[in-house]
């Protein structure tokens, strides 16, 4: 597979890496913003890890030239619906995710039954704690926030999310650190006057994302639509 990466961070670099592992071809490297559709010719996937600014743009050029792409960069939800109809109109393929570790999608999994099973309690309370290493630039995560959104699809005691660390009623507070040399620790907290249960997953390096982009290009490869990694792990 042909691949032009998007955004040559710590992330596009180990995309890099793992890409010729598994014998595909970077074909072009695109860091910044100012770089035009003749740039994706000739590639057969874009893969983008660059930033919430200029991953919509991204994401359009690509619709536009016909070239599928997986979007790993987060910070841009409120901008969904208008990736989903450009998809659909633009007869495009996109994959996104929040995290694209393997062992992530398998966490927000585990979090999804649990949901269902903890509404049944309502006596116990609910947070999340994440921590991501310094240079991260949104906050909460974007795993984070998809956590809290599976977790709030069934519990019915909470309305929303918030970044904070008051455990207000109806708010599913997200307690958000950054700190050197972290690549990615999350962990959801039941917890009454009796008990408390934790579900947690911790990256030991981010090189389990940028493999699971590569799982995610392999599998959207000569499709149409809009995915997530539940279709490719096949939950």
């Amino acid at each position: 597979m042909k691949i032009t990466l998007i955004g040559y961070g710590k992330m596009g670099r180990l995309v890099e890496k793992k890409a010729k592992e598994r014998n595909h071809i970077i074909t072009n490297i695109l860091d910044s913003q100012d770089w035009n559709l003749e740039n994706l010719k000739g590639c057969d996937m874009a893969i983008d890890f660059s930033t919430p600014d200029s991953v919509i743009n991204n994401i359009r050029k690509s619709f536009k030239m016909g070239i599928p792409i997986i979007v790993g960069t987060t910070g841009w939800n409120q901008h969904f619906q208008k990736v989903k109809d450009w998809c659909k109109n633009y007869n495009g393929a996109i994959l996104s995710a929040s995290n694209f570790s393997l062992g992530v999608n398998v966490f927000f999994e585990i979090n999804r039954h649990l949901s269902k099973i903890m509404n049944n309690y309502p006596s116990y309370n609910i947070y999340l704690n994440e921590t991501h290493h310094l240079e991260k630039r949104d906050s909460p995560s974007g795993t984070a926030i998809t956590t809290a959104e599976i977790i709030l699809s069934d519990i019915d005691k909470y309305k929303n999310w918030d970044i904070s660390n008051s455990k207000s009623e109806n708010i599913i507070p997200i307690i958000a650190k950054r700190e050197s040399d972290v690549s990615g620790i999350h962990e959801v907290v039941y917890e009454n006057f009796i008990d408390e249960i934790k579900v947690s997953h911790k990256a030991k390096s981010r090189e389990g994302f940028a493999l699971g982009a590569l799982i995610a290009a392999e599998f959207l490869l000569d499709k149409k639509g809009f995915y997530t990694m539940e279709d490719v792990l096949k939950f």
